[in-house]
């Protein structure tokens, strides 16, 4: 299934994405509720009557009227998470970043995976993104994937985590450069950098939907694993491209890790960390490396960032600058 939320009279509705066709969950079948939430809260229950019922609507069993998706105000696909984690997964990300900064690789990061939280209330889905002036001091997007867990649990190994997931998102995990490194020279953070706008979307999809694309995981790891491209365009132009398949950490390991000794809940959303060449960080000390003439690049005002993973859909958004000249960089006491 490819689950959508919308706008609906100003609410928020859930439904089920078919061949660029919006359908009301809950028209589709009165036993299931409207909104993702409620829908992730009973996902076990809940999950198989959904499938029928889209089914049902693909057969022409079930003439519930559609509306053309690109016509509907989308929202984040599951737009209250419980909670909002962002792993590290992708070696090729980090050793680049280490690289570019002529620093040694972290030895740990082969040893087991980790993550950050970061502002579940700041999740948004297609459209603007709203930016402060000090945000716009070195603007990034990170080109990522993402789960939400659709069952609690604790305490349960990486053989196991796999099926807590009800669905995948794309992900982008802007960045405001230098408010992220400044806060982090105190070893503490991501904070301000990270916890203004965390975007999902523009659907989700259920891992049945993902199986022609599985893969097996690297060596030595557990999970299930996809080849699935991942690419970003900034303004139309391709500045990033990788594929899911490179995780060196599965979401089931870094599911693993955020159970142990703490309940994991349904809306649970867990994000991949960037791929190779996923952010502007990487791409500028890859090209000054190179170059000492190399033009970085960072988000501007105006700016149109679009991803795209297979499978998972297309995710639009446009940078926009509050009108304010408010500085919390300005505040540092000297």
């Amino acid at each position: 299934m490819k689950l959508v939320t919308y706008s609906k009279q100003g609410k928020e509705q859930l439904a089920f994405l078919i061949d660029n066709v919006l359908y009301d969950v809950n028209a589709a079948n009165n036993a299931l509720p409207s909104t993702m939430k409620e829908m992730l809260d009973n996902w076990e229950v809940l999950v198989e009557t959904a499938k029928a019922a889209e089914a049902d609507i693909k057969a022409g069993k079930n003439n519930v009227q559609g509306m053309p998706f690109e016509t509907a105000t989308v929202m984040a696909p599951v737009p209250h998470p419980a909670s909002c984690r962002d792993g590290y997964a992708f070696r090729q990300h980090v050793a680049a970043a280490r690289r570019n900064r002529k620093v040694d690789m972290i030895a740990e990061f082969d040893q087991y995976p980790i993550f950050y939280f970061t502002n579940h209330n700041a999740i948004q889905g297609p459209g603007d993104i709203v930016c402060m002036p000090d945000h716009f001091q070195k603007l990034d997007f990170e080109l990522e994937a993402a789960v939400v867990l659709g069952k609690k649990g604790r305490n349960f190994k990486a053989a196991e985590a796999d099926q807590y997931i009800a669905g995948y998102m794309i992900m982008n995990d802007m960045s405001a450069r230098t408010l992220q490194m400044e806060e982090m020279l105190l070893n503490l953070g991501p904070a301000k950098g990270k916890d203004f706008s965390t975007v999902i979307g523009p659907f989700m999809v259920t891992p049945d939907e993902l199986e022609p694309y599985r893969i097996p995981a690297k060596p030595n790891h557990v999970g299930n694993n996809y080849n699935l491209k991942m690419k970003c365009w900034v303004n139309g132009v391709l500045v990033s491209e990788g594929n899911m398949g490179d995780m060196d950490w599965t979401f089931a390991e870094i599911i693993e890790r955020c159970a142990y000794g703490v309940d994991v809940l349904p809306g649970d959303v867990i994000g991949s960390g960037t791929v190779g060449t996923g952010c502007f960080l990487e791409l500028n000390g890859t090209g000054l490396l190179n170059d000492p003439n190399y033009k970085v690049q960072w988000l501007q005002p105006g700016d149109v960032v679009e991803m795209e993973i297979d499978g998972l859909g297309r995710l639009k958004n446009t940078i926009v600058a509050e009108k304010t000249d408010w500085s919390i960089l300005a505040e540092k006491k000297k």
